[in-house]
């Protein structure tokens, strides 16, 4: 059943779907509307997110994708223009944390592979859907980036590093493909529980210390997989017409100060 048909007759394709932000999102879409696309590594998360479509009363094929390899991205994209015949929305959703350790023991290795998920493959989906964004004269590109990418304490010297590139990537691309009218912008969630802060949450539990999460943030707790959903499909729709070039941190007002809530001067 349709909700208010935002993206009526619009055809999405969406990274990291098989679970967290990614499934939300594409059942957000479809309630909305579109066609999906859907790609990620897991199959199994890939499979339970196309059930979980077509529950929604949505349509969608699927490919298992690693986004860090550039043929397979290309992959993607030529599945959904033979499907259905166009790609009107990319959302570059896919991403990994990597190594939470101090400075001196980093790994460049580790830094290679959170960069090549992260950032190279959000490029590689720009790069192959923009020629077919141009040539419709329209097109939506949203990033999942992060708060990380905006200040320091929210995750590891490369998922951060990896996340501020795609911020920057995100606005030097509104710039490249803005004289197309094809918008990109990108959401910095905050703490969300998902399958990738999994160990984050399981931690807290487990010591006792689940009250504490989402503490920092002026709202006093942490969000949920359909809040980001909800300013990605604003960012994709046409009720963001005239928004591109934006990072929009959905982070219960975690980035609106640098000091601790309830403790302003």
């Amino acid at each position: 059943m349709k909700e208010n048909g935002r993206l009526q007759d619009k055809i999405a394709a969406i990274t990291g779907a098989a679970s967290g932000i990614g499934r939300a999102t594409a059942v957000a879409f479809a309630r909305e509307g579109a066609k999906l696309v859907l790609a990620d590594l897991q199959d199994k998360g890939l499979q339970e997110t196309l059930a979980a479509v077509r529950e929604a009363g949505g349509e969608a094929v699927v490919r298992p994708v690693d986004v860090s390899v550039e043929q397979e991205v290309k992959g993607l994209i030529d599945l959904g223009l033979a499907t259905f015949g166009r790609i009107d929305i990319l959302i570059n959703n896919a991403g990994i944390t990597g190594q939470t350790v101090g400075i001196e023991e980093q790994d460049g290795q580790d830094w290679l592979k959170v960069l090549e998920v992260n950032l190279l493959g959000a490029m590689y989906g720009i790069k192959h859907v923009a020629g077919h964004m141009r040539e419709r004269g329209s097109g939506a590109i949203v990033n999942t980036a992060s708060v990380a990418g905006i200040r320091s304490g929210a995750g590891g010297n490369a998922y951060s590093a990896s996340k501020a590139g795609l911020i920057n990537l995100t606005q030097t691309a509104a710039c490249d493909l803005g004289g197309s009218n094809v918008r990109v912008n990108a959401v910095c969630p905050g703490l969300i529980e998902t399958g990738m802060t999994k160990p984050v949450f399981d931690y807290a539990r487990s010591a006792g210390k689940e009250a504490k999460l989402g503490s920092r943030c002026e709202l006093r707790r942490f969000g949920r997989p359909e809040e980001i959903a909800a300013a990605i499909l604003f960012l994709a729709s046409d009720e963001a017409s005239f928004v591109t070039g934006q990072a929009l941190a959905v982070d219960g007002g975690n980035t609106a100060s640098l000091n601790l809530p309830g403790m302003k001067f």
